[in-house]
């Protein structure tokens, strides 16, 4: 999975790297381990800077797999929550679309084995 790490109005210190890393390497179990084409983007960074509302930090993450793109976009007054509540919205919509891929690989083989019942009916 290749990822690759944009920010805005801040700096990218070691340790927002690291934290940003572990919660996008938690990703990986929904993409297939010989899926090279997996391509991450994330952006963070400070949307507003005001007297009245303070900072407000924003997390964006961007997930290509296999021809199918999902994106999220969090923002929170700290950087570390946008982050959690970015990737927490990412894993959910990527599981639903896996189940739902699934569910439907489930009723076509359905369809096929009535089918089959069918053909058996007017053999006899």
């Amino acid at each position: 999975m290749k990822t690759t790490t944009k920010a805005t109005n801040i700096t990218l210190t070691p340790a927002i790297s690291d934290y940003l890393e572990k919660k996008i390497s938690k990703l990986n179990k929904f993409i297939d381990s010989n899926d090279t084409s997996a391509i991450v983007d994330a952006e963070i960074g400070m949307t507003r800077k005001g007297q009245h509302s303070g900072d407000i930090f924003k997390a964006e993450i961007n997930l290509h797999i296999a021809g199918k793109s999902f994106r999220t976009i969090s923002e929170s007054g700290d950087l570390y929550s946008a982050i959690d509540e970015a990737q927490e919205e990412m894993m959910e919509s990527v599981s639903h679309y896996k189940n739902k891929r699934k569910d439907l690989i489930k009723r076509g083989g359905q369809k096929i084995k009535e089918m089959i019942k069918g053909f058996r009916f007017f053999r006899k």
